[in-house]
């Protein structure tokens, strides 16, 4: 059995290698119990499937880890285009309040992300609650497919290649 030390240099050296991404909490004084942990996920898909013996789509859309591939892949795209000075966490609240990712972009003010596999993307109610907390400017819920489109409340579905799209020209 390995301690927590260990651990924590092994994912510090994954972390070095660029093979895995260390996403930290979103922190901000709002008088709120934030989550205080971080999320990790693997940089490459391919090498999260390869590592899981997913061999191929359809092995891949019946596996427990489907959703959390497509998160870190949606993590992983949208950070790289991303302005370089841009800074990322991640924010959710001990009564449940929930953002997959926020960006805070130079010129733009902070963008609140939701990350939702299917195509029929709506956010459940923690986003809406953890938006009321952190305010940002924009409010996007990103999905597979190419449309983009108003959902209510200042929050929008779209594209993953659109949101992509945005984003460079942010630069």
């Amino acid at each position: 059995m390995l301690d927590t030390k260990t651990v924590n240099r092994y994912l510090d050296l994954l972390v070095d290698l660029l093979l895995v991404r260390r996403l930290l909490p979103w922190h901000s004084n709002l008088g709120k119990r934030l989550v205080k942990s971080p999320k990790v996920y693997i940089r490459d898909s391919g090498l999260l499937h390869a590592l899981l013996n997913i061999s191929d789509f359809d092995m891949l859309l019946g596996h427990p880890v489907v959703g959390g591939s497509w998160e870190g892949f949606v993590i992983e795209n949208l950070l790289n285009a991303a302005p370089s000075s841009s800074t990322a966490g991640f924010y959710r609240s001990s009564s449940g309040a929930e953002i997959d990712l926020i960006i805070q972009l130079p010129q733009q003010g902070i963008w609140a992300i939701e990350i939702k596999r299917s195509s029929s993307a709506k956010p459940r109610q923690g986003f809406y609650n953890a938006c009321a907390d952190i305010n940002p400017q924009q409010r996007f819920v990103v999905q597979g497919g190419h449309e983009r489109y108003p959902i209510g409340e200042g929050v929008e579905v779209i594209g993953l290649r659109l949101l992509v799209e945005l984003l460079e020209q942010a630069n």
